[in-house]
């Protein structure tokens, strides 16, 4: 029997890597002569770099830059001959704040424009740009003034990029940008496909999250609006409608607009980089999972996008998860889903005991 494991991380928990590792010890247990093959994925937010590291051969490079609040950090990026990946969150993360300076009026996504700026002078042509897990709700406008942007407004005073001042935002002056996005492709890779702004745009659905009260979502979605309308006016593309531009806090749109970026989906750029349709041809039975199996696990997270290509060739799959939201979806085609709440006396003792319940589990898989 050949098993092959296709995980994402258990967020906050373990790895994509050490959920493979401790499901296939479980699985040996029980089927000792079973073929196991590890295939971890990630869907685009951060953890993703740690992934491409199990696949390719990438070198590590570190750069201070500013942190979402403007305080010098060090933070990696990989890199391999001309193409570069990057992660949004080392930079401009929601991690690296402390929950009570989670604030997106006045967080900036500039760390991470200067990641992007460093890997072209070390050589990159080609940019992967991973950007889940923001601290941000600044359209983009932080990276983009630390590539040579300036932003100002009515008086013409230069405009700090922040979420506050998107709505001040009167003219874009390029005259300093400091690369030729002509030259240099950009794929961001996220796993959402919101509207830059509106109720379903990067305001409403995420600033919460990221520090935002009532009032300031009102305020930044009109902010946001505001930019997207001055883009236009400035002769960039219109990015309102576009799916996923409100990734990020508007990093998606803002990306097309300023660096001439595509959008990607997260799940389907891992799917095509780890050869995954091949694998999944190849296999017995896949068995996927995720640290919550929600609502959201539909919109272009790992198990979705492993279980419309195991359907594409008639495989069994099973997920295994931290948690689940029951009923699950019956359009995911899943055999069965294992939770490790199932079995633990509480969420720190999930947290804490993954790995046991994981080998446990994996060894009942295939019974």
């Amino acid at each position: 029997m050949k098993i092959l494991l296709a995980p994402d991380k258990f967020k906050g928990s373990l790895t994509a890597q050490e959920v493979c590792t401790s499901l296939a010890a479980g699985i040996k247990k029980s089927h000792p002569n079973a073929t196991i093959i590890s295939k971890p994925l990630a869907d685009g937010g951060d953890g993703s770099l740690e992934v491409l590291d199990y696949y390719l051969d990438l070198k590590t490079i570190s750069k201070i830059v500013q942190d979402p609040l403007g305080r010098p950090i060090s933070a990696n990026y990989k890199i391999a001959k001309d193409t570069a990946y990057i992660e949004m969150a080392a930079a401009s993360g929601l991690v690296l704040l402390q929950a009570a300076e989670r604030n997106c009026l006045i967080t900036s996504s500039y760390g991470t424009g200067e990641l992007i700026a460093d890997a072209i002078q070390n050589g990159a042509t080609k940019i992967y740009l991973f950007i889940g897990g923001s601290a941000t709700n600044d359209g983009g406008i932080g990276i983009a003034a630390a590539l040579g942007y300036q932003f100002y407004d009515g008086a013409g005073q230069i405009l700090k990029p922040v979420g506050e001042n998107l709505e001040n935002i009167a003219k874009i002056d390029n005259s300093q940008v400091r690369f030729d996005w002509n030259k240099i492709s950009v794929r961001v890779i996220c796993d959402v496909e919101n509207p830059f702004y509106g109720k379903n745009g990067a305001a409403y659905v995420y600033a919460a999250q990221k520090g935002a009260s009532p009032t300031d979502i009102v305020y930044l979605d009109k902010g946001l609006r505001s930019l997207a309308n001055q883009l236009v006016a400035h002769n960039y593309p219109n990015i309102a409608q576009v799916a996923g531009a409100g990734a990020a806090g508007g990093v998606g749109g803002g990306a097309i607009a300023f660096l001439n970026a595509s959008l990607q989906s997260g799940i389907q750029t891992f799917m095509e980089l780890t050869q995954l349709e091949s694998a999944i041809k190849d296999c017995d039975i896949v068995i996927t999972g995720e640290g919550k199996l929600d609502k959201q696990t539909e919109q272009g997270k790992v198990i979705s996008g492993v279980c419309q290509l195991a359907k594409k060739y008639n495989k069994r799959v099973l997920a295994v998860c931290g948690a689940a939201d029951f009923p699950v979806p019956t359009s995911l085609g899943l055999e069965k889903v294992y939770t490790i709440m199932n079995r633990a006396t509480s969420l720190e003792d999930a947290m804490t005991n993954a790995r046991i319940f994981l080998l446990e589990i994996g060894s009942e898989l295939l019974r």
